[in-house]
């Protein structure tokens, strides 16, 4: 627990920009830290300036390249702990490994579960996260995990649509976003059953909705190699939508992502900014928005030891 009323904030390389804007928001300046690496690679970090008893923040996605991202996070908090901060939240908007959360087949780690020590182990005393691949993964964390969504920024997105909207789970996992989302826009809700056949790949089976003459809202986390996604609109539109939408997260945006979306049939694709997308990652079809205000309040409610009721 932080000793004095003053917190900091400092980010990591992964997304400075979101970081920009949430301290902007929070009438703050970034702290100073040196992030840098030695000649064969190792990471450096120092802080340029004293976190003493201070509650510090540390923003950190671990996007591509992944375990780079990770490493410099994981030496950030040990650095924070070393100098004596009062209490150190790793604020990490795109939580990596998160797919990789059980043992579906032999001899395989679950890797989000190491990640989940390395990052207690390192000195965090809580993290803050957004849209985990799954609610469950706060278990695998012996810290507190303040867990937010961007639904309210895709509600506040949609709303002001004309489309005759149906919001639509991409799969059953993710039927409970859905669900939310659909009720907060008061819409109906379909399902999309689909059966997975291998890492990045599923093929999609069947519909359980009437989605003929709407325009279909799908509703995901995560857009990776966008394979699954164009599935499912498609077969959305062989169903009869009049037109199919995206709203996800996290846009990874693996290798051929962004053409696979570009030449799909789906009308547009709205992501947040958890992870930075270089220009070269930009299509016409994509529009971002940005959950900094969602972080600037969970992060203010937690120095000030407020309640999220109202947030999530």
């Amino acid at each position: 627990m932080a000793t004095n009323n003053e917190f900091k904030i400092f980010t990591c390389s992964s997304n400075s920009d979101l970081a920009q804007k949430i301290v902007r928001l929070l009438r703050q300046d970034l702290g100073k830290l040196t992030l840098d690496r030695f000649r064969d690679g190792e990471i450096r970090v120092k802080f340029d300036e004293s976190v003493r008893g201070k509650d510090v923040f540390l923003i950190q996605s671990t996007c591509p390249p992944v375990s780079e991202h990770l490493m410099e996070i994981l030496l950030t908090i040990d650095a924070a702990k070393r100098a004596s901060a009062g209490r150190i939240t790793a604020v990490m908007p795109y939580f990596g490994y998160a797919r990789q959360d059980r043992k579906d087949v032999p001899r395989v780690p679950i890797s989000a579960k190491l990640v989940a020590d390395l990052i207690a182990t390192a000195g965090a005393d809580r993290v803050l996260a957004m849209d985990l691949h799954v609610d469950q993964l706060q278990g695998f964390f012996d810290i507190p995990v303040d867990h937010i969504f961007a639904r309210p920024v895709m509600h506040k997105y949609f709303q002001k649509s004309k489309l005759k909207t149906m919001l639509v789970s991409p799969d059953t996992g993710g039927v409970e976003r859905s669900r939310n989302l659909a009720e907060q826009l008061g819409v109906p809700l379909a399902i999309i059953d689909k059966r997975r056949t291998g890492p990045n790949q599923a093929e999609v089976m069947n519909i359980v909705g009437e989605v003929k003459g709407f325009d279909a809202i799908l509703l995901d986390d995560i857009i990776d190699t966008g394979g699954t996604v164009v599935k499912a609109a498609e077969a959305l539109m062989r169903a009869g939508a009049k037109s199919v939408r995206v709203a996800c997260t996290h846009p990874v945006f693996s290798g051929s992502a962004p053409e696979i979306l570009q030449q799909s049939p789906l009308a547009e694709v709205v992501v947040t900014d958890t992870i930075p997308l270089p220009r070269s990652k930009h299509f016409k079809k994509l529009t971002v928005v940005s959950v900094s205000k969602i972080f600037a309040d969970a992060i203010s409610r937690i120095h000030l030891n407020r309640s999220f009721q109202g947030l999530i």
